[in-house]
């Protein structure tokens, strides 16, 4: 009944946050200008940019010490029997949410074909809940209080949105084969990055973090080596301790 529910939960929220992007869009689309395009496109590289940014924050950030998540991490037996599974829950039931996905940063460099098997609510489900539906609808509120309100602003926020709240979806998309036509058709645009461009960061870890479009890579990939220079995002950071 529980699962029942959730689910029910999750199917509405998802149904909420498309009809309300659905309406931003359509907001914009009938207040078309030419300004609408080149926010269309900005929106597109922050949302980018702000994968980048995250990506890199989380994939240097120490896990907690003392929660013994190495035991998860340098784990050699099977990660589907019944010692991994027990293991895990005890492991990410001493840890809180934001450290879990600190972890799963971390988790991802060895095993990165993981993360295009996950589900589309895991992948998205906190981003839409905390940040992306909240803006969504306030843009909403926004477009019904001030209808002079200029189209170009609500056509940034759709790009940004998209992006954003589904950075993940997108970064699976680059570790999974099989993927919807219209992940193939924005890589054919330009608008999404390729396996190939993405493989840049597993090579080295310490390039290319963006995982959307890669718009924003060189410009991260400077702040990068200014931070490591600094003294700054070092590698301990890339794999947990005891």
């Amino acid at each position: 009944m529980a699962s029942s529910s959730g689910t029910f939960r999750q199917h509405a929220i998802m149904a909420l946050f498309v009809v309300s992007l659905a309406a931003n869009a359509g907001w914009a689309a009938w207040h078309f200008s030419w300004w609408t395009i080149p926010a269309l496109l900005l929106g597109w590289y922050v949302a980018d940019l702000m994968s980048g940014l995250i990506h890199m924050m989380m994939d240097y950030r120490p896990c907690p010490p003392g929660k013994r998540l190495n035991e998860l991490f340098f784990y050699e037996g099977s990660r589907e029997s019944a010692e991994y599974l027990a293991l895990f829950q005890a492991r990410m039931g001493a840890i809180n949410a934001f450290e879990r996905i600190v972890y799963d940063f971390k988790n991802h460099h060895p095993r990165p074909d993981a993360l295009g098997r996950r589900p589309l609510w895991r992948l998205i489900g906190s981003t839409v809940i905390v940040a992306a539906l909240p803006v969504s609808l306030a843009v909403n509120l926004a477009t019904l209080l001030r209808p002079d309100m200029p189209s170009w602003i609500a056509a940034y926020f759709v790009a940004f949105l998209i992006g954003g709240a589904f950075a993940q979806y997108f970064h699976g998309s680059l570790h999974r084969r099989d993927n919807p036509w219209f992940i193939t058709t924005a890589r054919n645009l330009g608008l999404l990055m390729t396996p190939a461009a993405h493989q840049l960061h597993h090579d080295t870890l310490q390039r290319d973090f963006a995982t959307n479009c890669g718009w924003s890579n060189p410009v991260i990939n400077r702040l990068f080596r200014a931070l490591r220079q600094r003294g700054y995002l070092g590698d301990a950071g890339l794999e947990p301790s005891s």
